[in-house]
């Protein structure tokens, strides 16, 4: 019988599957990085209650911790329980329709489901505690929440970005007393970011292995 194949077929059906495999992958990062710039997507989802960081944070003044208890010691920064509102609801603006579905979950003790606005893939791990123990603002990531009447994301939280700030991590640090303020700004801040990567003990090289992230 006569040969149906050439000796480099197998080769060339090999080359062929990685090519479409690379395509793939690359149509698939594109389409990621194309989402993650779109404005579209800063569009601030629909929440059971309009909460204002804006008047909670830049009017009120709350401190970040008020509410996001967990912030500094665990990997998730926490969402508060209704009780945290409630202290200070069940006495001011009572009344309010748009308070209403917040102090019926209350009285009925069930919970809000609040829309996440920040959102990373299960195979991404993010710990909000290293983050602010090393000097890193919440500005950083979440932008001037204090100004946002609905939350909104700011950043794109794409692979890329993070890299660009493990890779160069003192263009962010700021002296831990001032991780919860909003607008911070150093007067120099190239001589402070290098200043506390000393302090703060932090490598560079470890920062960008795959298994910072990906555990």
């Amino acid at each position: 019988m006569a040969q149906l194949f050439s000796r480099h077929s197998g080769v060339s059906a090999r080359l062929c599957i990685l090519a479409v495999g690379l395509l793939v992958v690359a149509g698939i990062v594109a389409w990621r990085s194309m989402g993650a710039n779109d404005p579209a997507r800063r569009t601030p989802p629909v929440q059971p209650v309009a909460f204002s960081h804006a008047h909670h944070v830049g009017e009120v003044g709350l401190d970040c911790r008020y509410c996001h208890t967990s912030v500094e010691h665990e990997a998730s920064a926490g969402i508060p329980p209704l009780s945290t509102c409630m202290t200070c609801h069940s006495q001011l603006f009572t009344d309010q329709d748009e308070l209403a579905p917040l102090i019926q979950a209350y009285a009925q003790q069930r919970t809000l489901r609040w829309q996440r606005v920040h959102t990373l893939p299960d195979f991404v791990y993010f710990d909000h505690s290293i983050h602010v123990a090393k000097g890193v603002g919440c500005e950083s990531c979440h932008g001037r929440v204090d100004t946002m009447q609905l939350t909104e994301r700011v950043a794109p939280l794409t692979m890329g970005w993070c890299l660009e700030c493990h890779r160069n991590p003192a263009a962010q640090l700021r002296p831990q007393s001032e991780v919860f303020t909003m607008g911070y700004r150093a007067a120099d801040q190239a001589a402070l970011g290098q200043s506390l990567m000393r302090r703060y003990h932090i490598q560079t090289a470890r920062l960008s292995e795959c298994s910072t992230c990906h555990r």
